[in-house]
């Protein structure tokens, strides 16, 4: 296991007699890629902004390892070196790209040997290049948050914290954000992800820590949490469409072979079977129970058994889909009080 370089214990931030973040306690290990889901005002960007030493806890730790040292408390530490923020909506004072990114360089202490090179290289990957010397006043509200995004790496830190990175940005720059993600997660780095977006969440993220009422109610991989949940589900697309005529007892035929396999708690406010037809689609949906066994098994029945009913041209387990159920079930359950009601085993 790679070594821990955030930890936040106890973590607590209260505005009065409201407690914005109660008690949080979460490791973050190099090179993973987190992302920080809940609703609004669940303490997603007060986290953020505490570790950014823009709020003092009122209490708990956050520690932090550099490349140099054991975990130490933050407080202790000169953090615009080691780490990059992208706070909430970034708000700059009305100077051109050029200059603000150079100010930023120099408070992060960033080489001056290599500081040229290293804007025009950012702004040029975020499309920026002709807009170096304008004001930030004419930029729009995209071209401000891919500002924010490069202040935020400018340096190399080996831990970048990015709240809400895709506001603002059309679709074609949000796909450009993700792909650099994922290339700064090849590179090692660690990467906080605080989103609304629950799809740019799962598309770039290793892990998932939902927050709800200031607490975390559930921190893992994706299909850990489904898995704890019973929240799966497989979508197959078909060649060419059912028969109205035979889908009802195809339907109930695929329910009894596959029965092992499917999710047995299904709620029924997700879905009454556990296998629906979508003829605008040629689709399948099939709630299973998680298992990657359970998958390969539904795959290799579903071939074999059914080739004379049906061909499949696509058969994947959708990562979004999965997050969107685990985010709107861990959060209805969810109480003030920091309780999850889950069928099953929820340590």
């Amino acid at each position: 296991m790679t070594e821990t370089v955030i930890k936040l214990e106890n973590l607590t931030k209260k505005f009065g007699n409201f407690t914005a973040v109660d008690k949080v306690n979460l490791e973050v290990r190099r090179g993973e890629t987190i992302g920080l889901v809940g609703p609004n005002g669940a303490g997603k960007t007060t986290t953020i902004k505490m570790i950014a030493k823009i709020l003092r806890p009122n209490s708990g730790k956050i520690l932090i390892r550099t490349n140099h040292s054991d975990l130490q408390d933050l407080k202790n530490v000169s953090s615009t070196v080691i780490i990059g923020f992208l706070i909430d909506i970034p708000n700059f004072y009305n100077m051109t790209g050029y200059q603000l990114l150079k100010y930023f360089a120099k408070i992060q202490r960033y080489p001056k040997d290599k500081l040229e090179s290293r804007i025009d290289e950012l702004l040029k990957l975020f499309k920026l290049s002709e807009w170096k010397h304008e004001r930030v006043r004419k930029y729009s509200k995209g071209m401000v948050q891919k500002l924010g995004i490069i202040q935020a790496i400018l340096h190399d830190p080996e831990i970048i914290i990015l709240d809400e990175p895709q506001t603002g940005l059309d679709p074609l720059a949000r796909i450009e954000i993700r792909k650099y993600i994922k290339k700064l997660s090849k590179l090692g780095k660690t990467i906080f992800v605080a989103s609304h977006m629950l799809y740019e969440i799962s598309e770039v993220c290793d892990k998932i820590a939902l927050i709800n009422y200031g607490k975390i109610i559930g921190f893992d991989t994706v299909e850990n949490l489904a898995l704890a949940l019973g929240t799966s589900e497989i979508n197959c697309v078909l060649l060419n469409p059912l028969p109205a005529e035979k889908l009802a007892p195809l339907l109930t035929r695929m329910v009894d072979r596959l029965n092992p396999y499917l999710d047995q708690n299904l709620d029924p406010n997700t879905s009454e079977i556990p296998i629906r037809y979508n003829p605008e689609h040629q689709g399948l949906k099939f709630y299973f129970d998680g298992k990657n066994e359970s998958k390969g098994e539904i795959l290799k029945i579903l071939v074999k058994e059914f080739e004379s009913d049906f061909t499949i041209v696509s058969f994947i387990q959708p990562r979004t889909t999965q997050l969107e159920r685990i985010y709107s079930k861990m959060v209805k359950d969810n109480t003030p009080e920091g309780t999850i009601k889950l069928t099953g085993d929820d340590s």
